[in-house]
């Protein structure tokens, strides 16, 4: 029992020692020259703020419109669809997709993979 307790005392003075170590001067880190040079001190560019004043949210209206509809009618459908057209268009013009993920529009060339007669 003594050898377990003497064991879990060096075990916790060692996490001790550990915690409370003083925090080391930054060295410099050896570079392989390759992406960002880590020792450069980082630089925050700050964007300046010259961008017009954001436009109102066109869905704001129709959100509003579509409150005062009776729920599931054809007119609300008519709205919602509007509703969702605006959020995909929203959504189209923030997303990015790879060129290589999306196929083209020519037409597909002889070297496909297939069956052999």
């Amino acid at each position: 029992m003594m050898r377990h307790g003497f064991v879990l005392l060096t075990f916790c003075a060692t996490l001790m020692g550990c915690v409370v170590a003083p925090a080391q001067d930054r060295r410099p880190i050896a570079w392989d020259g390759l992406g960002q040079d880590p020792n450069r001190p980082s630089v925050i560019k700050r964007r300046v703020a010259t961008q017009a004043p954001a436009a109102s949210d066109p869905n704001q209206e129709r959100e509003r419109v579509l409150g005062t509809l009776r729920p599931y009618s054809a007119a609300w459908w008519a709205i919602h669809d509007e509703i969702e057209a605006e959020n995909d268009r929203q959504l189209g013009t923030k997303l990015v997709i790879c060129p290589r993920c999306v196929p083209s529009s020519q037409p597909p060339s002889n070297d496909v993979t297939g069956s052999i007669r």
